[in-house]
């Protein structure tokens, strides 16, 4: 299998020295081949992805081994100090100093065959599996390096007995015991509410981690302090951005972008919480640098705290959809999820982006409009499938720049920037270029592939069918709505999707397919969208999703409310309760199935499809909140896409004139479209082209377009 990272250099040793290793390594046993071995394990993450020179390492040795005759070597170096029998009754050790590339950690005992692990580590600033990194990139100030690697701080609050509000607690001069609340976790450990919130820099932006803390008391891998109940969750920022620098990670104790108070409940209960800068997708919308920060700092969560139990995530809009896609491209980071506002990922959101910004371009300029053509509000509505045109409006204005190479963006100079006739080897501040890696260079200029396009997409014809668009503005839109650039300069035409950009966007998870998404539990939590973008259908085109790859979505629930957006004021904290059994009652489940069907079988009867009043309390029937809960579509499905709208390039048919039977054409219409579509028109009966499986945890070290899954964990050899 291919290894991650760079192989250290070869040492060229003296004979001196080498006598001298000799005589300080223990010798091989020499046991036979029926001889018994331990077995290694690396406990804080695969083997072949540790990051930052450490690692946790268990040793389960066969039974009537003696600790104190034993040794660790890394390479020919005696590490056996570093491993003891733990608080927690493991044979443990924390391995530091791990050199960059490959390091063997060698497992001997009396009468046991040698086994050997390799250990593969990558720099603390990355990159573990996400390929060359983004440049320029600006770190923050007081980094130490390029990297943006800095010192750990450490800060304290404790929660007010009388206001319950969260406080400044200081170590020296610590709050009078009666003033601090008292929470119970749900270990029924009662303790003072002191949290102690980390942050640091990987991956060459913030990370924070909360937890309850006992600050007179200390902390270890093996022996964390009591009231953790060693579950994790992850709060996640807003919006869609590219930024060429370091940020701040979400908040991992108070109520902000969408969280509720998740994060303060599940303190109280004894959880971790954590979040990463690039899982806040208005800083960071790359699926593969989300998922890797997140791995990395669940990796030093455990070397610090301690092993985890479940993932759960949590987080609005943008929030939503780094936990749907990463769910989904990387699974096993998230064991269960609560998307609220939710998107399912980036790019097939983006597709609607670019419907809207071509309709637009038409709709809004009646110079735009073929001689007699008129269009009022209502056919704007029918065209774009939603009653509001704000909604288009507002997206489109907010997200255009991300397709645009020349826009701005933050850690990027106006110097630096792209301009095709000045700089036209400046930096490219779209999406598909921070995202270079996954969707691959074009050939004829360097430029990151674009994964979509609208070629054979007839734009309202549904609408046209059912008699809500006369010919005369459906032949008019199709024919003159035309296409971008790579450099999002409008262009007569349709022009089609670079390959094989447009199989990469499917194999990475940048167009979440559910491949993988059954692994993870689902609630997602919705409200009605009053023209802000956030439609409800989203959350059931994720459940068309998993219908299409499993044949169920028993794994995915939807809570619907009357609070605009969110659907409900109390749903965060809900959602995290109602997941926390669900998860539980899994973990409770030790029979040899797939976690998928565990996920499935073992859901809490009470946990279901719902409906709220928006202020926290369950409504009896669903209907309620399907007449205020609307489901709008998109120009997409209006022109005959699914409402999965996941295909980015439709295969095509023939233009056949009684497929619009029984709307009459006249002769110059047809060749007007026929014009327009040389090639055909969309078939939206069969799947889009190149659209094809997730492959999970794919690694993009060899540079930009080589995904390749990762694949199957190193596994121990004997010696």
């Amino acid at each position: 299998m291919t290894r991650i990272g760079h192989r250290p250099r070869l040492l060229v040793l003296l004979p001196a020295t080498i006598a001298v290793l000799a005589a300080i390594a223990p010798p091989a046993t020499g046991a036979g081949p029926d001889a018994p071995a331990a077995l290694i394990d690396v406990v804080s993450s695969r083997p072949d992805l540790v990051s930052g020179g450490q690692a946790l390492v268990a040793v389960d040795w066969p039974a009537g081994t003696s600790p104190a005759e034993v040794h660790m070597l890394l390479g020919d170096r005696d590490v056996t100090g570093r491993f003891a029998i733990r608080p927690n009754g493991k044979f443990e050790g924390m391995l530091t100093g791990l050199a960059r590339g490959d390091n063997v950690l060698t497992a001997r005992g009396p009468g046991l065959r040698d086994v050997k692990l390799t250990i593969t580590n990558h720099p603390r600033g990355g990159p573990v599996f996400a390929g060359p990194q983004i440049k320029p990139w600006v770190c923050q100030a007081g980094a130490l390096d390029a990297q943006c690697n800095a010192p750990t701080a450490y800060e304290f609050q404790y929660k007010d007995a009388a206001s319950g509000s969260l406080q400044a607690y200081d170590r020296n001069s610590p709050p009078a015991a009666s003033s601090i609340a008292q929470t119970t976790t749900d270990q029924g450990v009662t303790v003072p509410f002191v949290i102690r919130t980390e942050t640091g820099y990987l991956d060459r932006d913030q990370y924070k981690i909360a937890v309850l803390y006992d600050p007179a008391q200390p902390w270890a891998a093996w022996a964390p302090q009591r009231q953790w109940n060693h579950k994790l969750l992850i709060t996640h920022g807003a919006s869609c951005g590219v930024d060429h620098g370091a940020g701040a990670a979400p908040s991992v104790t108070e109520d902000t972008m969408g969280l509720g108070g998740s994060p303060t409940l599940a303190l109280s209960r004894g959880f971790a919480v954590m979040s990463t800068a690039p899982d806040n997708a208005g800083h960071n919308c790359n699926i593969v640098t989300e998922a890797e920060s997140l791995a990395m700092a669940k990796e030093h969560l455990i070397e610090a705290y301690g092993t985890i139990r479940y993932t759960i995530g949590t987080g609005c809009s943008g929030g939503s959809l780094v936990q749907q896609q990463v769910a989904n491209a990387y699974p096993g980071i998230y064991q269960g999820i609560l998307p609220q506002c939710s998107f399912p990922d980036a790019w097939s959101t983006g597709q609607q982006l670019e419907d809207y910004a071509l309709l637009r371009r038409y709709l809004e300029d009646p110079s735009k409009w073929g001689p007699g053509v008129v269009w009022t509000p209502k056919d704007i509505a029918a065209i774009e499938g939603h009653p509001d045109h704000a909604n288009s409006i507002e997206l489109s204005t907010l997200y255009a720049p991300l397709a645009d190479p020349a826009a701005s963006c933050a850690g990027v100079s106006a110097q630096q920037r792209y301009n095709a006739q000045t700089n036209p080897k400046g930096v490219r501040c779209s999406l598909q270029d921070f995202m270079i890696n996954v969707f691959g260079k074009r050939t004829e200029d360097g430029f990151a592939g674009q994964p979509y396009d609208n070629v054979g997409v007839q734009y309202g014809v549904n609408a046209l069918l059912a008699g809500n668009l006369s010919p005369a503005q459906f032949v008019d839109v199709n024919t003159r709505i035309g296409s971008h650039t790579i450099n999002y300069i409008w262009q007569h035409g349709r022009h089609p999707a670079d390959r094989p950009a447009l199989a990469h966007a499917y194999e990475s998870g940048a167009i979440n397919e559910t491949s993988n998404l059954d692994q993870v539990a689902i609630i997602d939590l919705r409200g009605p969208d009053p023209g802000a973008f956030h439609d409800a259908y989203r959350a059931f085109a994720v459940r068309a999703r998993l219908d299409r790859e499993h044949g169920h979505h028993a794994n995915q629930v939807i809570w619907e409310g009357f609070a605009p957006i969110v659907g409900d004021e109390k749903y965060t904290e809900q959602g995290l309760l109602a997941m926390d059994r669900w998860l539980t009652a899994v973990e409770a489940d030790h029979r040899d199935v797939p976690f998928a069907r565990k996920l499935v079988e073992d859901k809490p009867a009470n946990i279901h499809d719902q409906c709220s009043d928006g202020a926290g309390q369950t409504l009896p029937s669903q209907e309620a909140c399907q007449l205020v809960v609307q489901l709008y579509t998109t120009p997409r499905v209006v022109a005959g896409s699914p409402i999965t709208t996941d295909i980015m390039k439709c295969q095509l048919k023939p233009l056949v004139r009684s497929d619009y039977y029984p709307v009459e054409l006249s002769d110059s219409q047809w060749a007007a479209l026929a014009a327009a579509y040389p090639t055909g028109v969309c078939d939206f009966g069969k799947p889009g082209v190149d659209q094809q499986p997730t492959r999970p945890w794919q690694t993009y070290e060899k540079g930009p377009g080589t995904g390749q899954p990762i694949g199957a964990p190193p596994r121990q050899v004997m010696a």
